[in-house]
């Protein structure tokens, strides 16, 4: 099989949120470049309060700010915006906080332009090198790998994962306002499989977050497993 090169395409955009990752920002860009150097880096600054975007944009990368912290969800959601509006055909997107190594950034979208799929996802549980998260968020993983998988008829291990990149054709549902902003993670994979876009899962390797910062911390855990269960079913019955 030919090697999939990146030589002619010049229509792929890497969206990262950033909230408070002055610290962690600038070696990400760095490294997204090293491994895609012609790729645009796009930082949606959610209302950071400290030097995120200034050093973001010093590492050359396209920066967005809100005026205050929308969520990540939303964050994600400017970023799909803004490459819908300058027409970009590949949108991958990663964290800002390192725990996503950028080297699979060109895995993703090989897959993405050389194969049918839409949607690639980066899955932890498929490489045995990657970290592996606490274990009262793997059993949230596990719930929504099961609920997901029953979903869409496909096996899901990676449900959370937000290392992932999508199509041109993806944009229209992720722009829309069906698009889930609280916890854009399980919901998006079926919501999109409803759509009828394609999609797989490959292996990658994720760090662990070494910053204490976590969406995941304290009760917000049990609240994230019933609110994204409730919100799986839900969207069964939701008409598009």
């Amino acid at each position: 099989m030919q090697q999939t090169t990146f030589d002619s395409y010049n229509k792929i955009l890497v969206v990262i949120p950033a909230y408070n990752e002055e610290k962690d920002i600038g070696s990400v860009i760095a490294n997204i470049r090293q491994v895609l150097p012609i790729a645009n880096v796009l930082v949606i600054n959610d209302g950071s309060k400290d030097n995120t975007a200034t050093n973001a944009k010093v590492s050359g990368a396209t920066v967005v700010s809100h005026f205050q912290n929308m969520g990540y969800g939303i964050a994600l959601q400017t970023g799909y915006k803004y490459a819908q509006m300058n027409g970009y055909e590949y949108i991958l997107q990663i964290d800002a906080d390192g725990q996503h190594t950028p080297n699979f950034l060109k895995d993703i979208l090989s897959k993405l332009i050389s194969s049918n799929i839409d949607i690639v996802i980066g899955s932890r549980f498929l490489h045995r090198e990657s970290y592996k998260p606490p274990v009262i968020r793997r059993i949230g993983i596990v719930i929504f790998s099961f609920l997901a998988s029953m979903m869409i008829r496909q096996k899901i291990t990676d449900p959370t994962s937000g290392f992932r990149g999508y199509k041109r054709s993806v944009l229209n549902f992720l722009v829309s306002d069906y698009f889930p902003v609280d916890y854009p993670d399980a919901d998006v994979i079926v919501m999109c499989h409803r759509y009828g876009h394609k999609i797989k899962e490959i292996p990658v390797i994720m760090n662990a977050n070494t910053n204490n910062k976590s969406m995941h911390s304290g009760i917000k855990p049990l609240y994230y497993i019933f609110k994204i269960t409730f919100s799986l079913f839900l969207t069964l019955l939701r008409k598009f």
